[in-house]
């Protein structure tokens, strides 16, 4: 009799445990079935941090990208542009004295395509490809003070006009922190731009001189805009004028650091 009813007692034990065991789960499964999904940002604001330490604090652009299907994306970028100052002047002889007036605007818009071969995560994590294009107004009135050999000085007062189209490819990446948070690479971006740029110099100058003005303005814009190339003040004759104006097309280049937050 005792025997029967231990046997009983540990089959009432071993039922039970099973019945936990079942019991814990079901409700797992239930708990699995109920879980939501991570929550998908496919929005994004940014600022470009690339521009204003190229071309100054006076340059500040923002940014909106938008996910789309098949881990592809657009984004547009827009705001305010300026030419920064030329370190002090061009050379010893032109030195910069007062910014008169400036100005300028930027927009540029791109289509991405994220590599699901090469990324472990879905956009806007990754490598990414595309085209794009974007636009660029500057304008710059300015003194500037003219010393030449015998150390005598002269005043000049400038205007320049520069606008640039351009349109080309890019390899990017992306790194997303903490799910809100993006770091945006543009690496590559090569492309055709096209130049338009005019300038005048007004004041008591040679034509040697405003010359070599011309000159150095073009050397500036060319280390500021790699593939800008032109021959301001230059008129159809081959000989210097007080207004010089420009169009050209040649290579461009696209590279930039995003800082942005999702939504």
């Amino acid at each position: 009799m005792k025997n029967t009813n231990s046997k009983w007692l540990k089959s009432l034990l071993v039922l039970s445990f099973v019945f936990a065991l079942s019991s814990f789960n079901t409700k797992a499964q239930t708990s699995d079935s109920l879980y939501k999904p991570e929550r998908e940002f496919k929005n994004t604001i940014r600022f470009n941090v690339t521009n204003p330490l190229i071309f100054g604090g006076k340059s500040l652009i923002f940014g909106y990208e938008r996910i789309l299907k098949n881990n592809r994306s657009f984004s547009i970028n827009i705001g305010q542009a300026a030419l920064p100052n030329f370190e002090n002047g061009f050379s010893d002889e032109f030195r910069e004295k007062t910014v008169l007036s400036q100005g300028g605007f930027h927009i540029s818009g791109d289509y991405r395509f994220y590599l699901s071969k090469l990324n472990k995560y879905g956009a806007p994590r990754g490598v990414y490809i595309g085209p794009y294009y974007s636009y660029n107004r500057f304008s710059k009135g300015q003194d500037w003070q003219y010393t030449d050999e015998d150390s005598n000085t002269k005043n000049i007062n400038s205007d320049l006009s520069l606008k640039i189209h351009q349109v080309g490819l890019e390899l990017g990446y992306q790194f997303v922190f903490w799910k809100r948070f993006s770091v945006d690479l543009i690496l590559m971006g090569p492309g055709v731009a096209s130049y338009k740029v005019k300038a005048s110099a007004e004041g008591n100058l040679t034509d040697s001189e405003r010359e070599l003005f011309f000159e150095k303005l073009n050397q500036a814009l060319k280390d500021k805009f790699p593939g800008y190339s032109g021959t301001l003040g230059e008129n159809a004759d081959g000989e210097f004028e007080k207004t010089g104006a420009q169009s050209t097309t040649s290579i461009g280049y696209r590279y930039m650091i995003n800082l942005g937050y999702r939504f």
